[in-house]
């Protein structure tokens, strides 16, 4: 039998509402607190299993904004005088809301 540490993936698959699958690095994607939970191996939630999230409340344009964003603050996570991510002003209403649900 293999330890979990073995069988966890570097990667999760974040799925939108409406069927878009987003591959992420793990350790990017568990800057949300909610995603963090979902894939931590003791929860034993289904997707913590899988390696894939489904958010039925956000479409696919709003959860490729935050895939970027994850990826934008694994980047910069050391960096002193990061310049502000563009975020389209239609999505901004949207996007505020994926990130309370997120917990980001």
């Amino acid at each position: 039998m293999t330890s979990q540490n073995e069988s966890v993936s570097k990667y999760v698959t974040l799925v939108s509402s409406d069927g878009f699958e987003f591959v992420v690095l793990r350790e990017a994607a568990c800057i949300s607190g909610a995603i963090k939970r979902m894939l931590d191996p003791k929860s034993q939630f289904s997707e913590s299993i899988e390696g894939r999230c489904r958010f039925e409340e956000i479409n696919g344009i709003v959860l490729e904004k935050v895939a970027e964003y994850f990826y934008y603050n694994y980047k910069n996570r050391n960096r002193v005088d990061v310049p502000d991510m563009e975020v389209p002003p239609e999505l901004c209403l949207e996007l505020l809301m994926a990130a309370d649900f997120l917990d980001c």
